[in-house]
Parts: C-alpha cells; sequence; structure tokens
C-alpha cells in the first residue's frame, strides 16, 4: 500500500474509532467520518474498506489480538484455582480489558464499541463482524463459567454474563475518560489496581448473587 493510501487508512479508523465510540455503532455517520479524516471524496471510506462493517471490523481487529492474548494468558491462571472459584476467571474478561483501557484513546474508544455490540443479538450481525468479535475473545471465559456455575439454569446464566461484560467494559472506559479529565470536576477515582480488584469483586458478587 502506498505511504499516502496507509495515512489516509489510519485517519479513517481513527475517525470512525472516535464516532462510534461517541455517536454509535450504527448512528456514527459515514460521510462525518470521511470529512473528519480530511478526504473530500465521499468514496474513500468504501475504497478503503467496503462498508460500515467493514471499517467498524478494522477498528476491532487493531486490538482484537492483544484482548484474545491477555485473555488466554489469564485463563491459563484461572484452571489452575479451585473450580469453585470465580474471580480468577471474570479476571481474564476485567484485566484484559483494563490494560487496553490504559493503553489510550484508542483502546478506550475500542472497548466502548465492544460493549455496545454484546448487548445486541450477534446473530443479527453479518458473518464479518461476528468473526472479529469471536477473536476478542470471551467464548472461553463463558465456557468455564459454565463449569463453575452450575447452580445456576441456562438462561439466567447468560443474561448475568451478558449484562455483566456490558457493565465491566463500559465502567472500564467511563474510568478512563474520567482521568483524562482530571481536575475539571469529575469524581475521585480509584487507583488502576485497587480499580481492577475491585471490578473484579463486584462481578463475582453479581454473578454468585441469590434470587429472592
Amino acid at each position: 500500500m502506498p505511504p499516502d493510501a496507509s495515512k489516509t487508512r489510519d485517519k479513517l479508523l481513527d475517525c470512525a474509532a472516535r464516532a462510534f465510540a461517541r455517536d454509535g455503532v450504527f448512528n456514527a455517520s459515514l460521510i462525518d467520518i470521511t470529512r473528519q479524516a480530511g478526504q473530500r471524496n465521499r468514496a474513500a471510506l468504501r475504497y478503503h474498506f467496503g462498508s460500515r462493517d467493514g471499517i467498524l471490523c478494522a477498528v476491532i481487529d487493531r486490538h482484537a489480538d492483544f484482548l484474545a492474548r491477555r485473555e488466554r494468558d489469564l485463563l491459563d491462571v484461572a484452571l489452575a484455582t479451585r473450580d469453585d472459584e470465580l474471580a480468577p476467571v471474570l479476571e481474564a474478561i476485567v484485566r484484559p480489558a483494563a490494560e487496553l483501557a490504559d493503553s489510550g484513546w484508542r483502546g478506550r474508544c475500542c472497548l466502548l464499541i465492544i460493549a455496545e455490540l454484546t448487548g445486541e443479538d450477534m446473530a443479527s450481525y453479518s458473518a464479518e463482524l461476528q468473526a472479529v468479535l469471536t477473536r476478542t475473545g470471551g467464548h472461553d471465559v463463558y465456557e468455564l463459567l459454565t463449569a463453575r456455575t452450575q447452580h445456576l439454569d441456562d438462561a439466567l446464566r447468560t443474561e448475568r454474563f451478558s449484562l455483566l461484560v456490558m457493565f465491566i467494559l463500559r465502567a472500564i472506559a467511563d474510568r478512563a475518560r474520567l482521568l483524562e479529565r482530571r481536575g475539571r470536576r469529575s469524581r475521585p477515582q480509584l487507583d488502576y489496581e485497587p480499580f481492577v480488584q475491585n471490578l473484579i469483586a463486584m462481578a463475582t458478587a453479581a454473578m454468585n448473587a441469590p434470587l429472592t
């Protein structure tokens, strides 16, 4: 790819990441993204990515390998713990996401995008989008979580896991955003490690919460 084309592609990806995170994956204007990237040609985005799904997948794909690798590392640790321990399993969701958010605004935008997408029916997405979301991980965590929550029926377990993933990703992304605004009337934030440990504890408690 020529240097100028590569630079244009990167600008489009950055502008798309911001727009999808700010306005919503399906509400963000592709024309506005193209304009914000400094492209006068309206077809620039479609030339480089083909469609909304194409650029959306490319935005997520920049971080998919990192999330999957860190999840795998932490699941290996979780597998060595007792069969009734949930916290090490949930850490495999919390910590990779926290590390990604800590890497900068691109990571934070990606988390907000994934949080929105995981709140919808995956079957309604294109095969391309389903594939890239699958690459970010989550399936192996859910399998291990299923094995360790046999006291929950399938429907309740799925509901809790889906809500927790959305909550975790959004909480982490919001913390990163508030830290960037430090000093501008944002509420006090826990330091990084206490924040991660607290989020793991909250997720564990929610997964174990009794039904009245």
